[in-house]
């Protein structure tokens, strides 16, 4: 598996702690940005994420801003992305088996280290199981259809 990971100012350190976590899970990574704290624009960041991701270029991403909030809505704006804002690990569990989320995003200043870490790892390591949930990621695509008419 390959991971785009990218953050603004407010996820910049948390963003490193995951990339740590990826490479004790032998996972590949793209990190692209921020490399500091100062500040940025979140859609200067979750756009190229979820280009990535959408074009198949990578295979999931991973956004994190303060709130993970902006991320989000950045990258639900691309066809293709489901990107799951996530708080706790059942949550983190449930948006890849049952909504095939694409993209992680969590928040920076909302989020400590170790639960971020116990999501990011169930996250990365959980499956679509398809089945049911399969029909209704399809209804989410064929939403996206409609609207580009």
């Amino acid at each position: 598996m390959k991971v785009a990971i990218a953050s603004d100012h407010g996820g910049y350190e948390l963003k490193e702690h995951i990339k740590m976590i990826m490479d004790d899970m032998g996972i590949e990574y793209e990190d692209l940005g921020t490399d500091s704290v100062e500040s940025v624009d979140y859609p200067d960041y979750a756009l190229p994420v979820a280009h990535k991701v959408a074009k198949g270029e990578v295979d999931r991403g991973i956004l994190i801003c303060g709130t993970g909030i902006g991320m989000s809505i950045a990258a639900n704006k691309v066809e293709g992305i489901r990107a799951a804002l996530v708080h706790d690990c059942y949550s983190a569990r449930v948006t890849r088996q049952h909504n095939d989320s694409n993209i992680l995003c969590l928040g920076g200043r909302t989020t400590g280290f170790n639960v971020a870490e116990d999501i990011a790892r169930i996250w990365l390591q959980e499956q679509f199981e398809g089945g049911r949930h399969e029909r209704r990621v399809q209804k989410i695509m064929q939403i996206e259809n409609r609207l580009k008419d």
